[in-house]
């Protein structure tokens, strides 16, 4: 996980949390799984998993064991 502050966003993504837009210039959170499921790849190798990083709004984020 990584903070992004509003002046490194720079284009819109879709928070998985609320399904609402994050909007350029807006901070918000950065995840991704250690590794991808189901891999046989070294679990501590953050690259594989680029492409499975999603964007969340910090609060979602906070909340997402609380939501349905």
């Amino acid at each position: 996980m990584r903070s992004l502050t509003g002046a490194a966003s720079t284009k819109p993504y879709r928070c998985p949390g609320c399904d609402q837009e994050i909007r350029p210039g807006t901070p918000h959170l950065v995840t991704w799984p250690a590794y991808a499921r189901d891999s046989d790849l070294d679990p501590w190798d953050t690259d594989s998993a680029a492409d499975l990083r999603r964007h969340w709004h910090a609060a979602c984020w906070r909340a997402r064991d609380r939501r349905r």
